[in-house]
């Protein structure tokens, strides 16, 4: 598949969600989007669970799931009356035999300056296969992922080395212009390449995202925040961001997000100091999250 039409897809799935198309985002992430009566007072119509994950990519092990929830007029907004819970449950299906696999998992919701709520589920899968999310609030639905096999996933994963690359830098574009399209002008995270962070002997936190052409959804406050973080984790870590376009058409990948072979953006990669991946956050997540998986790095 050319480039084009593969990353039109992936801006499509954290755009869409930024902009309420809830039933369009699950059907661009594979499956559609289920519906229930639900028991959230204040929603117009049916209540929907929307994916705001990667529908490829998922291996055994921790995998994280963040869900958003949506009724008929979209997905529902911080700004919205509706008040969402705090918490949510639910439970892990095997599709192929039926079994109940985790019978209670909970997450609680993170809107820390964003748009639209979501919930991380973090769910322990040993085996490769088709599962179902069902959640309390919405028992009809049916919010599958699939794991394969860890061998068949060509970007880093946890527990992988974090492969060098030369990101684009402030004294060397790379043949990428703009190298940052942060709005209010390039963000502090190009002084150096990515190899040249791996190279540091500190842990690394690698942002691939692209703020302008996502304000509303994840990359553009995902980036704001982590400036945030940054400063008040002083020089704990080196944090570089790449940008997923090469120019300001916004049609063609950047060459930072053809060397790990993403398929969507945005991500979020920290590594310790031996520049292991620790932990990666995928498509959504909030100050409060980052700072968590920041802080179970040692980075704080």
């Amino acid at each position: 598949m050319s480039p084009f039409p593969t990353y039109s897809r992936r801006r499509f799935l954290a755009l869409s969600a930024s902009l309420g198309l809830g039933g369009l985002v699950a059907a661009c992430g594979g499956s559609s989007s289920s519906s229930s009566s639900g028991t959230i007072d204040g929603i117009s119509g049916t209540l929907q669970v929307v994916k705001r994950f990667p529908t490829t990519g998922l291996v055994p092990g921790s995998i994280r799931l963040p869900i958003s929830l949506a009724d008929t007029s979209g997905v529902l907004t911080t700004a919205e009356k509706v008040k969402l819970p705090q918490t949510l449950t639910g439970k892990v299906i095997d599709t192929a035999t039926g079994d109940v696999v985790i019978a209670s998992v909970t997450a609680d919701k993170h809107d820390t300056n964003m748009s639209s709520a979501y919930w991380p589920f973090i769910v322990d899968v040993k085996k490769v296969g088709v599962y179902l999310l069902i959640l309390d609030v919405a028992p009809e639905s049916e919010m599958s992922f699939q794991v394969e096999e860890r061998a068949n996933v060509a970007w880093p994963l946890v527990g992988d080395p974090l492969p060098p690359f030369d990101t684009p830098t402030n004294d060397n574009k790379r043949g990428v212009d703009p190298i940052c399209t942060r709005p209010q002008g390039t963000c502090p995270f190009h002084a150096v390449t990515l190899t040249e962070a791996l190279q540091s002997g500190k842990p690394v936190v690698y942002f691939i995202g692209t703020p302008a052409y996502c304000q509303t959804g994840t990359c553009a406050p995902g980036l704001e925040a982590l400036i945030s973080v940054s400063k008040s984790v002083g020089g704990a870590a080196v944090f570089v961001h790449a940008d997923v376009y090469s120019d300001k058409t916004a049609t063609n990948p950047a060459p930072a997000v053809e060397a790990f072979k993403l398929t969507y953006e945005p991500v979020l990669y920290i590594t310790d100091a031996k520049g292991v991946l620790v932990n990666r956050l995928d498509a959504v997540f909030d100050v409060t999250e980052m700072s968590s998986a920041l802080a179970a790095a040692g980075i704080s």
